[in-house]
Order: C-alpha cells, then structure tokens, then sequence
C-alpha cells in the first residue's frame, strides 16, 4: 500500500527536517543554534524568522559612515582636472 507523502508548509519552519534546516540556517547566514533560538522566541514563521534576522544583522552594521560634502568631491575633481591640463593630457577620456 502507497501512503502519499506529506506536503511540508512552505510558509512554516519544522525543526525536526534537518534539510529544512540546514537549507533555512545557510540561506539566514545563521548558526543552527541561533536558528532554534530565534525559533524558541518568534515562532516558526518563515517570514518572522528572515524579518528578525534582517533586522539583527541591521542593528550590528556600524553606526555612522563619514561620508565628505559634495564641495570636497567637486574641489578634488577640479585639482584633477587642473592636473590633467598641466599636464597636457585631455581632462575626460575618449571612449
């Protein structure tokens, strides 16, 4: 007698499927171990898990990026291009 397999939930995560696992930790970029955690604390929504996940990985990013005014990019590409005609080279590539 052929029994039909069972059809896993897409949308849930089961523990016990050590492929459903493995699959799931490899694609969240998280250990096993904080997989069952997270788990253990949200539930085993698919889309609960990677929205967690996401937002922890937001929360180590660095905080502030220095990033220079646009007057330093303009006054860097004006000594370029005062460079470039001292130099007698074109101050924009032919392509």
């Amino acid at each position: 007698m052929r029994r039909p397999k069972i059809q896993p939930i897409r949308n849930k995560l089961d523990l016990t499927d050590r492929v459903q696992v493995r699959v799931v930790t490899k694609r969240l970029g998280v250990s096993q171990s904080e997989l069952t955690d997270l788990v253990g604390r949200i539930g085993n929504s698919m889309a609960a898990l990677a929205k967690e996940v996401h937002l922890q990985k937001a929360r180590k990013l660095p905080g502030s990026v220095q990033v220079p005014p646009a007057e330093v990019f303009i006054a860097s590409a004006a000594v370029a291009e005062a460079a470039a005609t001292e130099l007698g080279a074109p101050a924009e590539p032919r392509g």
